[in-house]
């Protein structure tokens, strides 16, 4: 993949990734993970200091560069200075989520349009600035999305969370169908912790914690969380996988197993290579 970076099965050697809402969370996980294999990573993400942190510690030429993906202006200079540093783009991967506690009744038009630019529309002019760089590398584009946008239901209380990746997916879609030419692929999320330090989720931070007791007995009761975690490194590797792939892969979900039950004496047969037990699923955050 790409005129500068060698994509193998053993690494991304030199392969020029731009990570959006990089900054903490399963973005700043994504990016490290991928550094760590070879490639040259630039970070992304409105708090500058941290994506500098976050390139300091990735290495191998890694950058930081601020950008607010509701400033359409920043959307397209963070790509000019991604491809200024690494010297073109092969793959843009793109976390940047927000998802308020709001029940639909009480969301406003400010919260609408938050959510809405820094979901989707957001996703879109980036993916616009990248995509000449896209098609000269023949490279990809990773949208994080959420299995409650496509798996379960709506879960309440994220509504407006929903719809928008929702939209998010059917965004991927549209951008595939009118250039087949890179890999778009939507990336459903089911629920994870992320990693350690600042590389933990951020995504319910600002919530009121009250309303966020009462949603959340709700969800375990709907069945929307089961206390099963995707363990950040699979994440990793899964959008490792993506980025050495050459093949059309337009949507990828990936959800934790649940616990199961210990077989007794005349148990069941063995599950083939590559079953699982579906547990549900929460987002990313930026």
């Amino acid at each position: 993949m790409g005129s500068q970076g060698t994509a193998t099965e053993r690494g991304l050697d030199g392969v020029r990734v731009l990570v959006v809402g990089s900054s903490s969370g399963l973005g700043r996980s994504i990016g490290t993970g991928v550094a760590r294999q070879g490639a040259r990573v630039a970070f992304a993400a409105r708090r500058v200091e941290r994506v500098r942190e976050a390139a300091a510690e990735a290495g191998g030429g890694a950058v930081g560069i601020a950008c607010d993906v509701r400033d359409p202006i920043d959307c397209e200079r963070v790509v000019a200075d991604a491809v200024a540093a690494l010297g073109g783009i092969d793959a843009l991967v793109w976390c940047a989520g927000v998802g308020p506690l709001v029940p639909l009744a009480d969301t406003d038009a400010t919260v609408w349009q938050r959510v809405l630019e820094t979901n989707l529309v957001g996703a879109s002019l980036v993916t616009r600035a990248c995509l000449p760089h896209l098609r000269d590398s023949g490279g990809r584009a990773v949208y994080l999305s959420s299995v409650s946008a496509s798996v379960t239901a709506p879960w309440p209380g994220l509504g407006a969370y929903a719809v928008s990746k929702a939209a998010l997916d059917k965004l991927t879609e549209a951008w595939s169908a009118e250039h087949p030419d890179v890999g778009f692929t939507r990336l459903v999320m089911g629920d994870s912790a992320g990693g350690a330090g600042p590389e933990a989720t951020g995504f319910a931070d600002g919530w009121d914690r009250e309303l966020a007791g009462e949603y959340l007995t709700r969800w375990f009761e709907s069945g929307n969380v089961t206390g099963h975690l995707v363990p950040v490194e699979e994440i990793v590797a899964v959008v490792a996988s993506l980025l050495r792939s050459r093949v059309h892969l337009p949507s990828i979900v990936v959800q934790p197993r649940s616990a199961a039950p210990r077989p007794t004496a005349r148990a069941v047969p063995e599950e083939p290579l590559g079953t699982t037990h579906d547990g549900p699923i929460v987002p990313e955050e930026d």
